[in-house]
């Protein structure tokens, strides 16, 4: 279903994918939605993986950037993800281009 949404143009659900010599090295999921305090939509980035190898080369910069370069497209003037606390390799290159937003999430499986 995942895959199918990204092809279905009334669905604001897209993909980023990071490529060399003809090898998937990286992917990005991102979506956008509504906000109950803001007019435009807001952007979502889901999932932003790298491969082992191509880690630390500015592959993940890349896909963020082409993020928000897609959200600015949208007129979206915010991209927000999340990470886990222990995602140290991860947070290292988030800090450097986003900032935290000090929010902590709770939920609940129903």
């Amino acid at each position: 279903m995942t895959w199918s949404r990204f092809f279905d143009a009334y669905e604001p659900v897209h993909a980023l994918v990071a490529e060399s010599e003809g090898r998937l090295i990286g992917l990005t999921h991102y979506l956008f939605h509504r906000s109950t305090t803001a007019i435009q939509p807001n952007c979502y980035l889901q999932d932003l993986f790298t491969n082992t190898q191509a880690r630390g080369k500015g592959v993940g910069r890349a896909l963020i950037e082409g993020v928000y370069e897609a959200a600015r497209a949208a007129g979206s003037p915010r991209v927000y993800w999340q990470t886990h606390e222990t995602n140290e390799t991860a947070m290292a290159l988030y800090d450097k281009v986003a900032e935290k937003s000090g929010f902590i999430v709770y939920r609940k499986m129903v």
